[in-house]
């Protein structure tokens, strides 16, 4: 795939042990073009380390077939349940190693920074977050999982971050806010 010097092509990713969220962008100041976007479903698989595996080699060929060169994961949040967050952390390294390997340059975006730069609001529901990457991106479908949009969200928020632009090139304080300034795109 050629690509402009004034486009980057972004890999999200949503890390998760039953499902992990993957998206892949085109994006310069302007446009962002979806590569790809999906999820690698682990639940099938029992053992855990075939599961990282699994992982691995997976994002590993989705980076070597459409060549980002960042990797946006989404930072895990703590938990309650220590196990979980173990496995995830693994999950998250997998991914991590895969861009690195690659070399890659990952970034990490906290939860409330992602759903803060896609929807102006930190506190959104995943539900939001998707709506309002389908109303940007203009989408006609929702993802089937929210790991996908979850994954988009991470990718198009590092996009926004690395530009220092915002929601349509307004900072936005709030969903309210964005709606206001849009009438037309919001339905």
């Amino acid at each position: 795939m050629s690509v402009q010097n004034s486009q980057q092509i972004i890999m999200g990713v949503d890390p998760g042990t039953n499902l992990l969220g993957y998206s892949i962008i085109c994006a310069d100041k302007n446009t962002i073009k979806i590569l790809i976007n999906g999820v690698i479903i682990l639940k099938k698989t029992d053992d855990h380390y075939t599961r990282l595996g699994i992982i691995y080699e997976k994002l590993c060929g989705y980076i070597q077939t459409y060549k980002p060169t960042i990797m946006a994961i989404e930072a895990p949040f703590f938990g309650k349940n220590v196990q979980s967050m173990l496995k995830l952390g693994r999950a998250q390294g997998a991914a991590i190693v895969a861009g690195s390997v690659n070399k890659m340059e990952v970034i990490e975006y906290s939860p409330r920074r992602i759903k803060q730069s896609i929807t102006g609001n930190g506190n959104a529901n995943k539900e939001q977050v998707a709506r309002m990457l389908q109303t940007l991106l203009q989408m006609t479908v929702l993802p089937k999982y929210f790991d996908e949009s979850d994954a988009l969200a991470v990718a198009v928020c590092h996009h926004y971050s690395s530009k220092k632009i915002a929601v349509g090139g307004k900072p936005f304080k709030s969903w309210n806010d964005f709606v206001q300034a849009n009438p037309n795109k919001v339905k």
